[in-house]
């Protein structure tokens, strides 16, 4: 698998990155963020992309081979990455949000930092 995320104004930060894939990816709802907590905290997630209109899109995880770190989960989204905010903040989505931040990925070793969407 391949993730390409270009500088943008949601993530400073553009990668593109390759890997092995150990598994189907699954659709995420929250990840645990240790961005702003040494303990964590539960965020809610999205994708992000360069639609104007509705630049939401669904956040995925996906267990990956990661070198130096054997299993691990990668997380991504759209064009521009992952949005994020604290569970607890219940407001729209938007780049102009300070209780919002964006990544272009993440990469994390514990599958407990993760909550799935529900199958419907």
């Amino acid at each position: 698998m391949f993730i390409e995320v270009e500088q943008n104004p949601n993530s400073e930060t553009s990668v593109f990155l390759r890997f092995k894939e150990l598994g189907p990816a699954q659709r995420l709802r929250q990840v645990k963020s240790y961005e702003r907590s040494s303990r964590g905290e539960w965020c809610d997630i999205v994708g992000w992309t360069d639609n104007e209109d509705r630049p939401e899109c669904q956040a995925m995880v996906q267990p990956v081979e990661e070198s130096g770190r054997g299993a691990a989960y990668v997380v991504y989204g759209g064009t521009w990455g992952l949005r994020l905010k604290p569970e607890e903040v219940r407001e729209s989505w938007s780049l102009d949000s300070p209780n919002q931040w964006g990544e272009a990925y993440m990469l994390l070793t514990d599958a407990h930092d993760l909550r799935l969407e529900e199958s419907t």
